[in-house]
Formats: C-alpha cells, structure tokens, sequence
C-alpha cells in the first residue's frame, strides 16, 4: 500500500493493464467506425450506410466461426488472440475482394450491391457452423458476436491505432473527391474527378478500419450511422475536410459513452447492446429533426 494519499499497487495493476487499453479502444473503435461510415455515406449517398454495409463484418464473423467452430478453438491464453486473427483474416478476405470489385467497377450502386450480397453469404456460411456446433464453441463465438472493449492489451490497440493513422490519412486526402461525389458520379466525372479513385480509397481506408475494429472487438454497429450525422450537425457543413475530423471525435464519444453505461450493472452489459441503446434514440431523434426543419420550407 502506498501511504500519503496515494493508491496501491493492486489499484495501479488493474488501472493501467485493465482500464486504460479499454478506454483506449472505445476511443480507437468508434472513431474508425465514424470515419468509415462518414465515407460509406458519401460514396453511396445514403444517410443510413456505415462500414458493416460492405461484408466486411460478415467476412470477420465467418473467420471467428471458423476458429471457434471448425477448428475448435477452446478456452485458454490464446483463445482470444486466435479468434481476432481469424476474424481478421476474413474481414481481410472481404475487404480484398470489395477493393478488387471497386477498382474494376465504377458504379457505386453495383458496390453497394456486391457488398450486401457478399455479407448474405458470409453470415449463411457461419449460420451452417453454428448448426453443426456444441455448446462451448456457440458459447465463445456469441461472446465475441456481443461486441466488447474488454480484453484487448496494448498491443492489440497499438494495432487499431495504426489502422486509425492510416484510415485517417487516405480519407482525408480523399476529402475532396468525397465532397463532389456528393453530387453524383457524373458531376464528379465532369469535374475532372476519377470516380475510381474515390472508390477504391474510400474502400481501403473503410475497409480497413472496419476490420482492424471488428476482429478485436466484434460487430459494433451504428456508431458509424449516427456519428457522421452528429458531426455535419456540429459543423453546420458537408465539406469532408471538417465532417471527418469531427465524426471521428463524435464516434470515440459514443463509443466511450456506451462502455461507461455498459459497465454501470453489477454484470457488464455487452457493448454492441449498449450501443444500439444509444445510437438508436439519437437516428430518432435526428430523424425528426429533419422532418421539422424540411417542414418549415
């Protein structure tokens, strides 16, 4: 016990090794899903895409499916680590295969489809598994499905962080093509813009992110829908130059928000649950919003 106010060593161990890599990841997690779906919601022009809408969550599931059914992954030291590389591993599948299909294809429409088709397929591959699983497989891959910060050490957030860096700088350098996509892929063309380009950066850095976050925390969903509505709020612009910066900031508040309510029961709630808690009142409330604004003109 340290005198003079200060705390123990017990209290320090649990601080640094338990409750700082998890704030760090709530913070990492939702400011890449934000900036993902920031850029999902610019290439397809929809205000209800996010990162999960390209498979790449169901490539992940199916990955952790593998490991934890297939091959029989059991509890133990490395069981969690095993099951964020395999999921890894397939969002790294379906993110390969979005960018090969967005470099080949300029249509944001055909993308969109490919990729909720390819989701479809992955999540039916992993409903095949769960069929034929026991019970301590079903019961590890539901506990990663549940989403959690938890777990995670320095490494592994040292590891979402560089996913961050690099998702930051292509989004960012892709500001400007996002903003005249806005308007459709023929006034981009004509504005001398490469559609592709757009695309596939945008892929790169979405698909990425998404990746990186899902593999070591699992599917997390609407943060990356409502958070880039919150930030053209606050900014009162379109312009990706300001919208991305502040989604980013905006996702790692929710996210953190939703660790903090997640771990106010006596039994920690799962993350994902949490987080539709507090997504789904704020797409209402920005929903009417909207209505009351447009009813005024």
């Amino acid at each position: 016990m340290v005198g003079g106010g200060g705390i123990s060593w017990a209290t320090g161990a649990v601080l640094w090794k338990l409750r700082v890599p998890r704030v760090l990841t709530a913070v990492l997690a939702g400011g890449a899903l934000a900036l993902s779906g920031a850029q999902m919601q610019a290439v397809f022009r929809n205000p209800l895409a996010d990162p999960h809408i390209m498979g790449v969550s169901g490539g992940a599931g199916l990955g952790a499916a593998i490991a934890t059914m297939a091959l029989g992954v059991s509890t133990g030291f490395f069981t969690g680590f095993t099951v964020a590389l395999a999921a890894f591993l397939g969002a790294f599948l379906a993110a390969a295969l979005v960018v090969l299909v967005s470099a080949r294809f300029r249509s944001a429409t055909t993308l969109l489809v490919f990729g909720v088709m390819l989701g479809f397929i992955f999540s039916a591959l992993s409903s095949i598994l769960q069929y034929t699983a026991g019970e301590e497989s079903l019961k590890l891959f539901y506990s990663w499905m549940a989403g959690s910060f938890s777990g995670n050490r320095y490494f592994e957030t040292a590891l979402m962080a560089v996913a961050l860096l690099i998702g930051l700088i292509l989004a960012m350098a892709n500001g400007k093509g996002l903003d005249l996509i806005l308007f459709g892929e023929e006034y981009a063309t004509l504005s001398g813009a490469s559609t592709r380009r757009i695309l596939v950066l945008s892929m790169l850095s979405a698909c990425l992110m998404t990746g990186m976050v899902t593999a070591f925390c699992g599917p997390l969903g609407f943060v990356g829908i409502v958070a880039p509505h919150i930030a053209r709020r606050i900014t009162g612009s379109s312009a990706h130059r300001q919208v991305l910066p502040w989604s980013l900031a905006t996702g790692a508040t929710l996210a953190l928000a939703a660790d903090i309510l997640a771990n106010l029961w006596p039994i920690p709630l799962p993350v994902g649950s949490t987080l539709a808690l507090v997504g789904i009142p704020l797409i209402l409330v920005l929903l009417l919003c909207n209505q009351s604004s447009n009813a005024k003109y």
